[in-house]
């Protein structure tokens, strides 16, 4: 998990510098299958990221914040949204080009 999170936030970092690179990303958002059409663009940019690489990374940490709460068990706090690399990137990389 830790080498996505790496791998999305370099990406993101460079993006939010590049004009370029930020559009390519976001113009991503739009097409039929958004999730797929930015994983292919990250593989263009460099980065080898895949759909079941920015999933399995939201799980985990998901998992790991419900452990890290009440003991993990089944009183544990909701948490909505942790677990969503790829909308988190994008919240992010809007951000940075205000």
């Amino acid at each position: 998990m830790a080498e996505i999170v790496e791998m999305l936030d370099e990406l993101q970092h460079k993006a939010g510098k590049n004009e370029a690179w930020r559009q390519k990303l976001l113009a991503t958002r739009n097409a039929e299958d958004p999730l797929s059409a930015f994983c292919k663009a990250c593989r263009e940019l460099g980065y080898d990221i895949y759909e079941m690489d920015m999933i399995v990374a939201g799980e985990e940490f998901y998992a790991t914040m419900r452990r890290s709460t009440n003991g993990g068990g089944e009183n544990s706090p909701l948490l909505e949204g942790e677990d969503d690399f790829y909308e988190l990137f994008f919240a992010q990389l809007e951000r940075s080009g205000r």
